[in-house]
């Protein structure tokens, strides 16, 4: 099996969001959290916890996001 791009959920400070999943994407993000509890031997109780890190590994690969903050001197994610 392939490693998957993330790694164990780390317990964060939630902030609320409401958002709709179009069906398709949640049934992915469903077989995502069997895939990684496989994985890595850790059970996601609600596949939605995926969402989070899911957002953050992507905004942390963008190399243009990446320029846009160091530019506007964003602060990463857990700072200030």
């Amino acid at each position: 099996m392939a490693k998957l791009k993330l790694g164990a959920i780390a317990e964060d400070k939630p902030v609320r969001v409401t958002h709709e999943l179009p069906a398709s994407v949640h049934r992915d993000l469903v077989a995502y959290a069997e895939a990684l509890a496989r994985q890595n031997g850790q059970s996601i109780g609600d596949p939605v916890k995926l969402i989070a890190p899911m957002l953050a590994r992507f905004m942390a690969a963008d190399r243009a996001f990446a320029k846009v903050r160091r530019a506007r001197q964003l602060p990463k994610q857990g700072e200030g």
